[in-house]
């Protein structure tokens, strides 16, 4: 489907790619993924044609239609359906000539071919797509004019999934998403007829949805099967063999050098020194793919620690009206310590609720009582657009560090991920993540006892997604997260709350039972002329289901039996540690302790083997479980 051959690429003297190759089969699903700035987006417009590679080829099959998300969100007075319906654009020539045809065998051969493309299904087609991605039917007859710039990219995103291209290119598809339409977004992908290639930083989205991860860095494309789980741990893997072998080069590399240097003066061993000179100049590097660090995050704590609870609810209404309020009957507490993720589909409340709570939306009814010197802070991914665009992310934090000197402004955004060359960069030439650690460093500048982090991980790649994690987990105060992210809120709350039907309460299941419940309701929504499995059709999947788990029982007691074996000998070797620590044991007993020092090493090397067997069997059972649709 798609051929990219020895592909190299400068942008402003830096070189993006370098001989980097990639074959995507048809129907195949992949997805792209690197460091922010590695080039993803740029090979996009690459496979688009809208740019010419310096050297090398990008190449589609001859015949096949690409289709990605347009760059311009969609406005104007046509209507959310009718411009998803015209992206199918040989059905709308179709028709637009069957209403002129006038030619007997011409009008047959119309009718046929719209029959052949199941043209006359299409509303349905697109009224599911639209509804999975948080469109009621009253929304799918509005203007596209009449919604926010996140919507209509909804719209646009809608438009390309419904033309169906035979190769999808989606570049952060889930940002404008809400966490039902990214679990919507990944089940249809599976179900996808085409090919696709996705750059995405959401972990669970190219877990659930892709069959390869195709890895840019330092100019190189690297495919590598599964989703992403599997790919962090084969490249985890690659990386320390890398490092063992480098270490083992290096000690080899000493080895002979040492010989060299004693040797090399005597007549009798000059040939062998000169030979092993030799060895030393032909002596290949071993190549390393370790990372740099990203810069972490800090978020400061409050000064003076509050009591429980923080913010207390009761029978509480919010909203912008008396009359028209957007939630009552909430029923809350905050405490100092908690982590909350606020689940609901976009427009039932949830960022009303965080404007409730920082002051912007008045109390309509009940009681609300919170610490009188409580500090909030809050991120929202459109406050990034109110950062000052013309003044440089010094001018910023100098409103806020008015007594500090300058190179403490400047050492507080390095620690923040703003490196000296991008500290006098106008805000509004930053990239999107680098916003966002700007807007993050702000907000919590002074500390605060909550912090209120809506979607704070559009724009970060995986690597700042972790610091993100390990900041808010390292946080004392409460945290309130309303994210399309899985994984961060699974890394970082304990508690769950449902913003839905008007009202907000504790969630008693966990993110798994919400995947099912916002599924449910997709099939129950779903359209006529999708037809729902049958009951003999569903008895035949659950056999089917239940054989594949039985295959897969041999795979599942393998890899357990290793991970167990591995624990055993770390407790062996703990014993031997133990024993080692004896105060006075090589004065006392020199041969017990040289015994256990060589059982020592021989206990190392057993759970690096059991270790390795582990990861190979979980891979096998991962795979064999993905094949099997489990």
């Amino acid at each position: 489907m798609l051929h990219i051959n020895d592909l190299t690429y400068h942008i402003e003297g830096r070189r993006l790619f370098d001989q980097a190759t990639l074959f995507l089969p048809a129907k195949t699903k992949m997805g792209l993924v690197g460091r922010n700035g590695t080039g993803k987006s740029t090979l996009f417009r690459l496979i688009r044609g809208e740019t010419t590679p310096d050297d090398g080829s990008v190449s589609l099959q001859p015949g096949a239609r690409l289709g990605s998300v347009a760059q311009e969100a969609p406005g104007g007075p046509t209507t959310v359906m009718d411009y998803v319906l015209e992206a199918d654009t040989e059905r709308s020539a179709l028709l637009a000539e069957a209403e002129t045809a006038t030619d007997p065998n011409r009008i047959a051969d119309i009718q046929t071919r719209l029959a052949d493309i199941d043209a006359h299904s299409a509303e349905a087609r697109a009224g599911s797509i639209l509804h999975g991605l948080g469109f009621s039917p009253d929304a799918q007859l509005r203007p596209c004019a009449e919604f926010s710039g996140g919507w209509r990219m909804r719209v646009a995103l809608a438009a390309t999934l419904f033309a169906e291209p035979d190769l999808l290119l989606l570049d952060e598809p889930t940002n404008y998403l809400d966490l039902e339409g990214a679990i919507w977004l990944e089940t249809h992908l599976q179900r996808y007829p085409g090919a696709a290639l996705v750059i995405s930083h959401d972990r669970d989205l190219l877990n659930a949805s892709v069959d390869a991860i195709a890895h840019l860095n330092e100019g190189k494309l690297t495919i590598w099967e599964g989703g992403y789980d599997q790919f962090e741990r084969q490249l985890a893997e690659r990386q320390r063999l890398q490092m063992k072998l480098k270490e083992r080069q290096e000690e080899k590399r000493r080895h002979l050098q040492s010989f060299v240097d004693r040797f090399k003066a005597k007549a009798s061993k000059a040939k062998q020194a000169q030979s092993r000179v030799k060895m030393l100049e032909k002596m290949e590097p071993v190549a390393t793919s370790v990372d740099n660090p990203v810069a972490p995050f800090e978020f400061p704590d409050a000064p003076r620690r509050m009591g429980n609870p923080l913010i207390r609810i009761e029978d509480g209404a919010t909203g912008y009206s008396p009359e028209n309020p957007v939630l009552t009957g909430m029923d809350l507490r905050i405490d100092i310590d908690d982590r909350i993720g606020l689940l609901g589909r976009n427009g039932s409340g949830k960022s009303t609720f965080a404007k409730f709570l920082t002051g912007h939306v008045d109390l309509l009814d009940g009681s609300f009582r919170m610490h009188k010197k409580a500090e909030i802070a809050h991120f929202n991914q459109h406050q990034i657009d109110a950062l000052h665009p013309n003044q440089s992310a010094y001018d910023h934090i100098l409103e806020l560090m008015e007594d500090a000197t300058e190179a403490q402004r400047r050492s507080r955004l390095a620690r923040f991920g703003l490196p000296g060359d991008r500290q006098e960069t106008p805000a509004k030439s930053l990239s999107g993540g680098e916003k966002a650690r700007l807007l993050m460093n702000l907000i919590s500048f002074h500390g605060s006892h909550l912090m209120i982090l809506d979607e704070p991980t559009n724009h970060l790649d995986m690597d700042s997604r972790q610091a993100l994690i390990e900041a808010i987990n390292a946080f004392e105060g409460a945290v309130l997260i309303i994210s399309h992210d899985r994984h961060l809120i699974e890394a970082c709350v304990d508690r769950l709350w449902l913003c839905a039907d008007g009202t907000i309460a504790p969630y008693q299941g966990d993110l798994a039972d919400y995947r099912r419940l916002v599924l449910k309701g997709e099939e129950e929504t779903r359209p006529r002329g999708q037809a729902r499995p049958t009951g003999g059709q569903k008895t035949e999947r659950r056999r089917d289901a239940a054989e594949a788990r039985e295959r897969l029982k041999p795979l599942k007691a393998e890899a357990a039996r290793w991970e167990k074996e591995a624990e055993r000998l770390k407790g062996v070797l703990a014993k031997i540690d133990a024993g080692l620590a004896t105060p006075g044991l090589w004065e006392k007993d020199p041969a017990l302790a040289t015994e256990l020092n060589k059982k020592r090493a021989r206990a190392e090397d057993l759970i690096e083997e059991a270790e390795l067997s582990w990861l190979e069997a979980e891979e096998a059972f991962e795979t064999a479980r993905a094949e099997a649709g489990l």
